[in-house]
């Protein structure tokens, strides 16, 4: 699921990603990891097309949006859903994995998914998970080309992350729909 499909003309161009999270710690729905991810010159013009936290906006605003997302030539996006079966194996395996890990571990997959695509990724912006500076410090060490951003809250403060919490959510509201 996602945009990954073709490689964008913009691809070789400075991209920014947003990274977000949808149903982190359901009890019985999965955990979906939501990025977005578009040119740096896409920037203002992002900030233009009224996302905001997934979860200040109503369901039909969400669908919206989300919909104008998947024509949109000047961004892309995928995700990555977690079961419930497999979060709790993880947590309750021998050799635990506590959910701010798995976390980590989605967005670090989508960041190398993207990058595997062929997407110049300059910027990262993400919602803390745990510390914010360990968790900085850990993205910057495992991808040293990219200008990490880990801020409370950044679904609010940043386009490119609200826009990413509205991909997490719509797939997550669509996962449930199955």
């Amino acid at each position: 699921m996602g945009s990954e499909a073709a490689l964008p003309k913009w691809a070789s161009n400075p991209c920014i990603m947003g990274i977000d999270e949808a149903g982190r710690g359901p009890v019985l729905g999965p955990m979906v990891y939501g990025c977005l991810y578009c040119p740096c010159s896409y920037q203002q013009t992002l900030a233009t097309l009224n996302f905001a936290d997934s979860k200040t906006l109503k369901e039909e605003k969400r669908e919206e949006l989300f919909e104008d997302l998947k024509v949109n030539d000047s961004v892309g996006w995928a995700v990555d859903i977690i079961d419930p079966r497999e979060l709790s194996a993880k947590m309750l395996n021998k050799n635990k994995i506590n959910l701010n890990e798995i976390s980590h571990d989605s967005a670090i997959g989508l960041i190398t998914r993207v990058l595997n695509i062929g997407i110049l990724l300059t910027e990262v912006y993400l919602d803390t998970v745990g510390d914010a500076e360990k968790y900085q410090a850990k993205l910057s060490q495992r991808f040293p080309s990219i200008k990490f951003v880990v801020s409370k809250k950044a679904d609010s403060l940043y386009p490119v992350v609200s826009g990413a919490s509205i991909v997490a959510k719509r797939s997550n509201f669509e996962r449930m729909d199955i």
